[in-house]
């Protein structure tokens, strides 16, 4: 009735056009996720080295993910400050539930994730289904163990958590550990540069040849279990795919690859090539006779 809705597209018109592609391509996505309360924007804010997030003590001060674009040493960057994570059934508002949903998107969307955990609360059981999400996704991952500063130890204390993180995050074996505090910006300049690794990580692409080498002499050294007279065999390998790197095995039968030898053949690559930081895919496919 007062012409609002033609003046806002007018408005939107004027707005200079974004290709997202192009954002995507040109810029580092990387998403801050965690629990609530565990300092996810002050870390951002450490990060960016300004308070540009809200930091409050009380859960649920971020409503929604917050994208910001910066540089450092010269590259470009778009750090997402996402709502606190809870257990689906403990998601009571609805607008909780749309935050939720748009830290999920935001996850969907980046290169790394910076997976956040309150070093002086602990682990609890709903840093585990947090670090899920971006496991499901597929993305590369950092354990930031933030809050360090107020933790008190001593010369073990850090290993005795970098192995309580171990023991908890089976499916996280590949991801770095950093023990940070973003009130005192502590080792917070380490974060980037390991973005920058595991993401290269991420996208690295293995030589075919070299490829081969390695899942043959893995063969070799440690044939597979057989099951019912039968082992599996693997006649040849390829990387299919990067973000995360994927490889494919021509084999006899997929159904003979036993998720034990699966993750035997997971860590022998990690072991020959540097992929830190970033998980991986294997794939068998049987042989298509000639």
């Amino acid at each position: 009735m007062l012409n609002i809705g033609d003046l806002l597209d007018m408005i939107v018109e004027q707005f200079p056009k974004i290709d997202e592609d192009a954002e995507k391509e040109e810029n580092i996505h990387v998403a801050v996720i965690g629990r609530p309360n565990v300092g996810k924007s002050s870390l951002v804010n450490a990060i960016l080295n300004e308070k540009r997030a809200i930091v409050s003590n009380i859960q649920g001060t971020t409503r929604d993910a917050i994208d910001t674009p910066f540089t450092h040493e010269g590259k470009p960057y778009i750090i997402v400050d996402t709502a606190g994570i809870r257990k689906r059934g403990k998601i009571y508002e609805s607008i909780e539930k749309y935050s939720v949903l748009r830290a999920m998107r935001a996850i969907e969307r980046c290169d790394v994730v910076l997976f956040v955990m309150d070093g002086e609360a602990g682990i609890r059981e709903q840093d585990k289904h947090v670090a899920g999400y971006a496991v499901e996704m597929n993305k590369p991952i950092i354990i930031v163990v933030n809050k360090w500063d107020i933790v008190e130890k001593d010369d073990r204390t850090m290993n005795e958590f970098t192995q309580k993180v171990r023991d908890h995050f089976l499916y996280l074996s590949y991801a770095p550990i950093v023990f940070v505090s973003a009130k005192t910006h502590q080792r917070v300049n380490r974060i980037l540069p390991i973005v920058d690794m595991i993401l290269e990580n991420a996208k690295r692409r293995i030589p075919t040849n070299v490829l081969n080498e390695v899942v043959g002499d893995a063969q070799i050294t440690t044939p597979s279990p057989t099951h019912n007279g039968k082992r599996f065999r693997i006649y040849y390998a390829t990387q299919v795919g990067i973000q995360p790197p994927t490889f494919m095995l021509s084999c006899n039968d997929p159904k003979l690859l036993h998720f034990s030898y699966e993750r035997f053949l997971e860590n022998t690559l990690r072991n020959a090539f540097p992929l830190e930081g970033t998980p991986i895919r294997i794939i068998a496919r049987k042989k298509v006779s000639e």
